[in-house]
C-alpha cells in the first residue's frame, strides 16, 4: 500500500451554469445526482464527481459525456489511480467533518486534495474494480428488468382499468367492442356496467405508522426494523437501519409501504416485519387477488395526496386521506384474471430487489476489506 495526499491523484474542475443549454441526452449532474439532460458537455471520459455544496457524502462516477453545475466539481485521475477504484475509496469515506462551515454543507477543492489515500499497485486495483463492477453491472440489470416488468404491468393496467378495454367474454376489448358503460358520478365519467366505486378501506386496510420511544432506538439489530420515511427506502426496497425494542404499529410480509410526510410516495411491497414510524403508512389487501390492483391505485392517488399534504413545516397526510381514498372497483373476474397476469410480474420484481440488497450488503462488506488489504482477490 502507498500514500498520498488526493492533489496526487486527481484534478478537480468546476461545474458551471447550464441555463443556455437546450435539452438533450447529455447528463446533468449537481450534488443530489442527475438534475437533467441536456445538449452540451463539460467534459468526455471517466470522471468522479465530487458535491461542492448540499449533499456532501454523494460521490459519483461516470463515464462518457456530462455537464455538471456549480455544485458539484468534476475530478479527472492521473496513472496511479484507476476512476472507479477512487470511486469506490471515496464513498466509504465520511465526509461531513470537512464542511467548510456555511449554511449549506459545503467542501472546499483544498478540503478534497488534503484527503490522505491509501492505494495499492494498478494491477491489484484493476481487480478489485472488475470484482465490484460485476455485483454492480447485475444490480444495474436487475433494476432494468424491474422497469421493464413494471412497465408491462402498468400498460396491461392502463388498457384494463382506465381505457376499459379489458377482454370481454369473447376476449375481446370491451369498451372498444360497445361493451355498456353508465356514468359515475364519483369520478364524473362512464364506468363499465357492474363496476362501482368505493373507499379504499372497503377493499383494504391501513395502518398509520406511530413512532415508539426513541430510548428503545439502537444500530445493534436488536428488536425489529424501524421505517421512519425516504431514507429507508433502498433501490425499490424497504431497508429499516434503525432498529426498536419497543414497536407499536407493525406492517407484515407482503404489505404495500408508503411514504406519508414530507417525500410523499415510495411505495413498495414488504418482504418481511418492521415497525412503522409515523412518516410510513402500511397498507394491507383484504385479499391477496387485489394487490396488484390496489397498487396501481395507490400508484394514482400519490399526485393527489401530495396536493392535499397538509402540515407548517413538514408537509403529510392523515389516515383519513388515506382511507377514504375513491377506488374504481371492477368485478370480481376481471380482478381475478389480473392479479393472474400481474402477480408473477410482481413477483420476480421482489425476488430482483431482495437480490439487488444482498449484493449491496456483499459489495459492502467487502469493499472496506478489498480497500484496506485484508482481503485479496486470487
Amino acid at each position: 500500500m502507498n500514500s498520498y495526499k488526493l492533489s496526487d491523484l486527481i484534478e478537480i474542475c468546476n461545474g458551471t451554469k447550464y441555463n443556455h443549454l437546450n435539452t438533450g441526452s447529455i447528463p446533468l449532474y449537481g450534488s443530489g445526482g442527475i438534475m437533467s439532460y441536456v445538449d452540451d458537455f463539460l467534459y468526455d471520459g471517466e470522471a468522479v464527481l465530487l458535491p461542492r455544496k448540499g449533499t456532501l457524502n454523494n460521490i459519483l462516477y461516470t463515464e462518457g459525456k456530462i455537464w455538471t453545475v456549480d455544485t458539484m466539481y468534476y475530478a479527472t485521475t492521473n496513472t496511479l489511480v484507476l476512476p472507479y477504484y477512487l470511486y469506490c475509496y471515496l464513498s466509504l469515506l465520511d465526509l461531513g467533518h470537512l464542511d467548510s462551515g456555511s449554511a449549506l454543507p459545503s467542501m472546499t477543492k483544498s478540503a478534497y486534495y488534503n484527503i490522505e489515500v491509501r492505494l495499492p499497485d494498478i494491477p491489484v486495483q484493476s481487480s478489485v474494480v472488475d470484482l465490484v463492477k460485476n455485483i454492480d453491472k447485475k444490480i444495474e440489470l436487475n433494476n432494468k428488468i424491474n422497469s421493464e416488468l413494471e412497465a408491462t404491468a402498468k400498460t396491461i393496467y392502463n388498457y384494463w382499468f382506465v381505457q376499459f378495454d379489458f377482454p370481454d367474454e369473447n376476449g375481446n376489448p370491451y369498451k372498444s367492442s360497445g361493451g355498456k358503460m353508465v356514468y359515475n358520478e364519483d369520478l364524473k365519467r362512464d364506468i363499465p356496467e357492474g363496476w362501482n366505486v368505493d373507499e379504499l378501506q372497503s377493499i383494504a386496510t391501513s395502518i398509520m405508522g406511530h413512532s415508539p420511544s426513541g430510548e428503545s432506538y439502537n444500530s445493534k439489530a436488536v428488536g425489529m426494523p424501524l421505517l421512519n420515511g425516504p431514507a429507508d427506502y433502498k433501490n425499490g426496497a424497504l431497508f429499516g437501519k434503525t432498529y426498536t425494542t419497543s414497536p407499536t404499529r407493525v406492517c407484515k410480509k407482503d404489505d404495500m409501504v408508503l411514504c406519508i410526510r414530507a417525500t410523499i410516495g415510495n411505495l413498495v411491497y414488504s418482504e418481511g416485519e418492521f415497525c412503522l414510524g409515523r412518516g410510513v403508512a402500511a397498507v394491507r389487501p383484504h385479499k391477496e387477488e387485489s394487490s396488484e390492483l390496489i397498487y396501481f391505485l395507490l400508484q394514482q392517488e400519490i399526485k393527489r395526496f401530495k396536493i392535499q399534504a397538509t402540515g407548517s413545516i413538514i408537509k403529510g397526510i392523515i389516515k383519513d386521506d388515506l382511507v377514504e381514498s375513491k377506488c374504481l372497483i371492477p368485478n370480481e373476474n376481471i380482478v381475478l384474471e389480473f392479479h393472474k397476469i400481474a402477480k408473477p410480474m410482481f413477483n420476480k420484481q421482489r425476488k430482483a430487489k431482495t437480490e439487488n440488497l444482498n449484493l449491496i450488503d456483499l459489495r459492502n462488506w467487502l469493499l472496506p476489506l478489498l480497500m484496506n488489504g485484508q482481503v485479496k482477490i486470487k
